[in-house]
């Protein structure tokens, strides 16, 4: 009787931590995945940004310098490979920053600000920087919820074990975190 019962426990310490090994192998793969949103909207962003600086070229030709750092950074970003999450959204919001003075050129450029072209592309950048940031917020999640699980007992044990490690948060740059100025 004392054997059965000893083999019983060892089974259901045996099943749990299978389980607790694939609940940490979904909550990895779970990141991976928020990681890989992120990365969708950051191509679908760099697809949109060749158009956004030729309809701007036609109106601000010595704005070169401003497209020229849009291209560069568009470009580092599409070539990055293998970068760290947080490597490739430092880079991501420095083009942000750029992207935010291409726009602020339209208000030079009267002919430029109603230019349905321009207005076109700058929503559709609008709306993949607001992607971005609701992918950013779920990878956070992700991660948040994946290091929790191996900072927690008893699951460390297995996480330890199997060589599972923690992944960073992305966190918001300093320059995002300053208050605009406005000025009437």
């Amino acid at each position: 009787m004392v054997i059965w019962i000893i083999l019983g426990v060892v089974v259901l310490v045996v099943l749990w931590g299978v389980s607790a090994y694939n609940n940490l192998i979904k909550l990895k793969n779970w990141v991976k995945e928020a990681w890989a949103q992120i990365d969708v909207q950051l191509q679908r962003r760099n697809d949109l940004i060749p158009n956004l600086v030729e309809t701007v070229k036609g109106y601000a030709k010595h704005e070169q310098e401003t497209l020229t750092r849009v291209i560069e950074m568009r470009n580092k970003l599409t070539n990055m490979g293998d970068a760290s999450p947080q490597e490739t959204m430092e880079v991501s919001n420095q083009l942000t920053g750029a992207l935010k003075t291409i726009f602020a050129l339209s208000e030079s450029y009267p002919d430029l600000k109603a230019n349905t072209n321009f207005l076109n592309l700058q929503e559709e950048l609008s709306n993949t920087e607001n992607k971005i940031a609701y992918a950013r917020q779920l990878y956070n999640s992700s991660v948040a919820k994946y290091n929790i699980k191996l900072q927690t007992i008893p699951t460390n044990f297995i996480a330890n074990m199997a060589g599972f490690t923690q992944e960073v948060l992305l966190e918001t740059p300093e320059e995002a975190r300053k208050v605009p100025e406005v000025k009437f």
